[in-house]
């Protein structure tokens, strides 16, 4: 949750078992996504800036494996 307003943010994780190193996240929100040293795909943060949530959304949904879940 934010400490300021109590809203619960979107937060996000790659499980890189489940990645096959696509870069579409990467591709879609850098801001967010990034390349691990193993090439896989990984969260800069858990917790997604209210500015970034579409983003990052956008980034989950298109996900080919699925391996991009919502907490």
């Amino acid at each position: 949750m934010s400490r300021r307003t109590g809203v619960k943010r979107l937060q996000v994780e790659v499980d890189p078992d489940l990645c096959i190193s696509c870069g579409t996240c990467i591709d879609m929100c850098p801001e967010i996504f990034t390349w691990t040293d193993d090439d896989k795909a990984a969260a800069l943060t858990n917790e997604v800036p209210e500015d970034l949530e579409e983003c990052a959304r956008e980034a989950v949904a298109s996900c080919p494996t699925e391996a991009i879940k919502e907490m």
